[in-house]
């Protein structure tokens, strides 16, 4: 939580152009970037969100020989979750050709009542649990629809409590937590550039000059939610791609934005009817909003190699890594890669050179594990470990 918590505040910091050396970095980063690789982004979080949601309905599964595999569709029935998505992503998907407002939440609906009243196998939870475990294998009926929320009184504040004991006797190291805070640091900074250009292109916030309106203040929000986030006792908040659907609905404004984080707030209090709703039946969403943002595809030049493969790198290696950030890393180094083998250096600007040599040496430095070794070892080399 502390190195959340500075993690942070350096976001907000680099999201603030007012702030000498560092501030305003972050839209500079993302307006950097060749159009073609962040189009690419936006599809490559789409194919993402698919094969989480495909995952998730039951619809694949994990296999050892071919990495992914066909699920368990001889097991399908009225009762089994991988069914009843199946159907209610059909229904969805002809409620959004009819153009009928709240399709994504009609599809949800049904298929969460459709799954308590039959107390349907849910194969994810089951998968998840190994069998039995945590997660119920069945949906059941909330077991209540209003609930009054808890304080997190073991985590609140617990982020400047741990802050005091880096560097202490018996605590963590610098080095150990500069490591864990820059990592955190890299992943947040890719992941909410990733997302907050799709999501701004989905809704027209993109100018003639492919760059981004108002991201310093978007940027400046996200990291502000990271601060509070580590104050209360959460991980990194970040921005989801999930708003895709919001801006599916028409929502394009800041409206939109305060009226979604009310519903939040009010959702505590409902907190036993949302987690019963089952995870197949949330699921289709996701299959949903990744086929949205798949449209994106189809503005990359793929006739032009030196960005058709960094722009194919870029969408592939969010899936398959399971990270956004590793998808736009290894767009990148490849697009600078490719520049230099054609003798093209006259074509990237500062800022892409620096993302390149940063994502090298994150990814292909000396250790085992991107990123955490090779930042291990330059600690080690100035005595911070």
């Amino acid at each position: 939580l502390a190195a959340v918590l500075v993690e942070g505040v350096l976001f907000l910091a680099m999201s603030m152009p007012q702030i000498p050396v560092i501030g305003g970095w972050r839209s500079l980063m993302i307006n950097s970037i060749p159009t073609d690789l962040k189009i690419a982004t936006g599809a490559g979080i789409g194919m993402f969100l698919a094969i989480i949601g495909l995952r998730e309905m039951g619809w694949i599964r994990d296999d050892f020989a071919t990495l992914v595999n066909i699920g368990e569709t001889e097991t399908f029935q009225y009762d089994h979750g991988g069914f009843i998505s199946m159907v209610c992503l059909i229904l969805t998907a002809v409620l959004m050709a009819r153009g009928q407002k709240g399709a994504i939440i009609i599809g949800i609906a049904v298929a969460s009542v459709w799954g308590w009243a039959t107390k349907a196998y849910d194969p994810y939870n089951d998968f998840m649990a190994g069998g039995a475990g945590w997660a119920s294998a069945n949906a059941d009926w909330p077991s209540a629809a209003f609930s009054m929320p808890g304080l997190p009184e073991k985590t609140l504040m617990a982020a400047l409590g741990a802050l005091g004991d880096v560097g202490a006797d018996g605590g963590t190291t610098i080095g150990m937590f500069l490591m864990v805070m820059i990592t955190f640091l890299f992943v947040d900074i890719f992941d909410t550039a990733g997302t907050l250009y799709s999501v701004g292109r989905q809704a027209g916030y993109v100018d003639e000059n492919d760059e981004l309106k108002n991201s310093d203040e978007a940027f400046a929000s996200d990291a502000a939610a990271t601060i509070v986030g580590a104050l209360t006792g959460t991980s990194t908040t970040t921005t989801y791609i999930e708003s895709v659907a919001g801006v599916e609905e028409g929502g394009k404004t800041g409206l939109t934005a305060v009226t979604v984080g009310v519903l939040m707030l009010t959702g505590l209090f409902f907190s036993d009817l949302f987690q019963a709703i089952p995870t197949f039946a949330a699921a289709l969403a996701l299959v949903v909003i990744g086929a949205m943002m798949m449209r994106q595809a189809a503005d990359i030049n793929w006739a032009d190699a030196e960005m058709a493969l960094p722009a194919f790198i870029t969408m592939v290696m969010m899936p398959f890594t399971y990270s956004i950030a590793d998808g736009i890393a290894w767009g990148v180094i490849t697009y600078v890669a490719i520049k230099i083998g054609m003798g093209k250096t006259n074509e990237l600007n500062t800022v892409m050179w620096v993302l390149f040599g940063f994502m090298a040496m994150f990814y292909l430095g000396p250790g085992t594990e991107p990123g955490s070794n090779t930042i291990d070892w330059i600690f080690g080399l100035i005595g911070l470990n």
